[in-house]
């Protein structure tokens, strides 16, 4: 059974622009001002209910076009999951599956007990322009930056240092129990170093400040570097979820 907590979060703290509700679905706008959108987290189209008709899913389809956007859904728990009845009617309809996601948790308590090297990690907010600099050159761009703006929940940018070099930069915001991290980018030549380690542990300590007790983030199945870090810190799968994007056919 999916644990729509995890799922209220990931909302809360990498909110899209907009949402509305088109029968059972919520449908979110992930554009910024510029009209770019923020991703797949923000764009795409969820069920509220397990109940769902074809001409729902042919308004959600209405309603995203008229946005600009792809016709895209989150299914919540896998195949196997609540969603798994849309799950096999958007595969019927032509929709690809697409970037399946782990969404890891652990107790803030598991991971707050070694204190990263006072000059290796550092808590900031508003971001500075070198992290904005080294997410830019992981990918992630204004429209993502303003999706970290105009969260309204407590938030917090990463920064770290290796050998007095820029180590990489991250973003971790706090929904009710729940904190979650964000757009993790080590750069290159920093990466297998142990920064990754220590910014998981210094986002749980400033996440147990904020009264937090559950530390949690989501990865792609297929990095398997960061996979492996998430699980040698302890941390647990607790939750999955794909996309399905449309590709052609009804």
């Amino acid at each position: 059974m999916t644990s729509q907590r995890y799922f209220d979060a990931i909302d809360a703290t990498w909110p899209a622009a907009e949402t509305q509700e088109v029968g059972p679905f919520l449908v979110r706008d992930g554009r910024d001002a510029t009209g770019a959108t923020g991703g797949k987290r923000v764009s795409a189209a969820s069920l509220r209910d397990t109940s769902f008709a074809p001409t729902d899913i042919e308004a959600v389809e209405a309603a995203q076009t008229d946005m600009g956007q792809a016709p895209l859904f989150m299914i919540r728990g896998g195949a196997e999951g609540t969603d798994a009845a849309l799950d096999e009617t958007l595969a019927a309809r032509g929709y690809g599956l697409i970037d399946p996601v782990s969404l890891y948790a652990a107790p803030v308590a598991a991971l707050t007990g070694e204190t990263p090297p006072t000059v290796s990690t550092f808590c900031i907010w508003e971001p500075l322009a070198i992290q904005r600099d080294i997410w830019a050159a992981g990918g992630i761009g204004p429209a993502r930056m303003a999706i970290m703006e105009r969260a309204t929940t407590p938030k917090t940018s990463l920064f770290g240092r290796m050998k007095d070099y820029p180590a990489g930069t991250g973003y971790v915001a706090v929904h009710n129990d729940i904190a979650m991290l964000h757009a993790m980018e080590v750069l290159p030549e920093q990466r297998r170093k142990g920064w990754g380690r220590y910014a998981m542990r210094r986002a749980a300590l400033w996440a147990q400040e904020q009264g937090a007790t559950e530390m949690t983030l989501l990865c792609v199945k297929d990095n398997t570097a960061a996979n492996r870090l998430y699980s040698s810190l302890g941390m647990s799968v607790t939750e999955n979820y794909h996309y399905r994007i449309f590709q052609g056919g009804k």
